[in-house]
């Protein structure tokens, strides 16, 4: 799975949920998310594109109601959003260009200080023992050390 992108039918799997986050750019609701406490190895996708976000290893408890990352694996874009009156940094996938969420400054020092806030509605989660046959072996040296 080598071509990442965005198609009609990848939209129409979509929840009314998923979609209204990824495409529209809205926030699920803090605490709702399906992942906020998910401590699995594995990693996280895109739930449009397929293409590889974060590991497990760089997730952490920030207890801000979202899953939280130490920083992305790869194909992530940031952008500057200055929406509900805030300048804050959103982060879109590379590819499939869904809203994942916003970064911020406030991470765990010991590991890059930044906290990648994520919304679990524009993820699909892929488990370790999965990762070879999905398609994602190439990222599997990123999940052994999951804190």
């Amino acid at each position: 799975m080598s071509e990442y992108r965005k198609t009609p039918e990848a939209l129409a799997r979509l929840t009314p949920e998923q979609y209204r986050v990824t495409q529209e750019g809205a926030t699920e609701r803090p605490g709702t998310g399906e992942y906020e406490h998910n401590d699995r190895p594995g990693i996280y996708v895109d739930i449009v594109s397929g293409e590889p976000l974060f590991a497990s290893s760089a997730k952490f408890d920030s207890g801000c109601g979202w899953p939280s990352f130490t920083k992305p694996i790869a194909n992530v874009r940031e952008l500057r959003d200055t929406s509900h009156g805030m300048i804050r940094t959103e982060v879109r996938s590379a590819h499939g260009d869904s809203h994942l969420g916003h970064v911020f400054d406030d991470g765990p020092a010991d590991r890059g200080g930044l906290r990648y806030c994520i919304n679990s509605a524009s993820l699909r989660f892929v488990p370790r023992e999965e990762m070879e046959a999905a398609g994602y072996g190439a990222y599997l040296d990123q999940v052994e050390d999951v804190r």
